[in-house]
């Protein structure tokens, strides 16, 4: 009887336990997330559980879904506030829960893709949320905001769980505003030309925390049809005139059945609100403008702890 080869018994035995292997044990091919710490969703019971003897403090994001021209992800200012929000909890041993996606962003409803929601149903999931950690035994809360069109909004939540709950909370972005070293971000401020949405500053952003998103590839700067009373403001705005800036934001940007002609797709050709080309875009310039903000909200939220121990 002729023997069979070894490596011939080797292949049998590996093609059985193959065969044996259930389904079920296959992972899922488009998984591609990692653990991180401190971050709601990723964590078990237990793990919640143990946070709290070490924190009271929660950050959430206040987000949006919309448009941000043809090479930055719809999800932008989700990530933005997501991704930062989980840098300034690996330094300070808080709970990051994102609650909501969408914010408020009617004026974006020309490109598709954006989803909006009204300023009163952002703050009620938002307020409800927060309720439902303080049930758990969190009591701080550092709402960061994400997008400009959440402003209000943003304030309105940090008053409403001031007012109407047990919780303690504070709009991160403007408590963080004293401890940023803004001279850190001279050497990447243009002064000369308009950027603001999906420019050269937020793709920057984009390219540090979601690189894998942003197709820089497609950018190309926008075609601006401003209302000729705003085009003359332009000069005033760039150069830091409070006064214009104020009036300015107040008028553009807003909704398409409010009048004004300031509606995303009726001042840009491609929703990006800058005169700049985003292809100026850099890492370097978004690692800059992240850690100067990341590193001021980490200084007041261990203040904060300095202030008010756990108790």
């Amino acid at each position: 009887m002729k023997s069979t080869h070894p490596l011939t018994l080797v292949a049998l035995a590996l093609i059985g336990m193959c065969l044996q292997t259930p389904a079920a044990a296959q992972t899922s091919p488009i998984w591609s997330e990692e653990k991180v710490p401190n971050y709601l969703p990723h964590m078990t019971v237990p793990e919640v559980r143990d946070l709290l003897t070490r924190t009271d403090m929660v950050i959430i994001p206040v987000t949006a879904l919309e448009q941000h021209g043809l090479h930055l992800p719809i999800g932008t200012d989700y990530y933005s506030g997501i991704e930062r929000a989980k840098l300034i909890a690996a330094r300070t041993d808080v709970l990051v829960a994102p609650i909501l996606l969408p914010g408020q962003s009617p004026y974006h409803m020309g490109f598709e893709g954006t989803i909006s929601l009204s300023s009163q149903t952002v703050q009620q999931v938002i307020v409800e949320a927060a309720e439902s950690l303080i049930h758990h035994g969190f009591k701080r809360f550092l709402i960061l905001n994400s997008h400009g069109g959440n402003q209000a909004t943003t304030t309105f939540i940090v008053d409403r769980i001031n007012h109407e709950t047990a919780g303690i909370a504070v709009n991160l972005g403007s408590v963080a505003a004293p401890f940023q070293d803004r001279s850190r971000l001279a050497d990447i401020q243009d002064s000369e030309l308009f950027d603001r949405h999906g420019g050269v500053g937020e793709t920057s952003r984009g390219l540090y925390l979601m690189p894998d998103l942003v197709d820089l590839e497609a950018a190309v700067t926008a075609e601006l049809t401003l209302p000729t009373h705003m085009e003359r403001m332009l000069p005033d705005v760039i150069a830091g005139d409070p006064t214009a800036l104020t009036v300015f934001l107040a008028e553009g940007l807003k909704a398409e059945e409010t009048g004004k002609g300031t509606s995303a797709d009726q001042m840009s050709s491609t929703g990006v609100w800058s005169e700049r080309d985003p292809k100026e875009a850099t890492v370097e310039q978004g690692r800059l403008a992240t850690e100067v903000f990341v590193d001021a909200a980490v200084r007041f939220i261990e203040r904060w702890k300095e202030l008010r121990p756990i108790q």
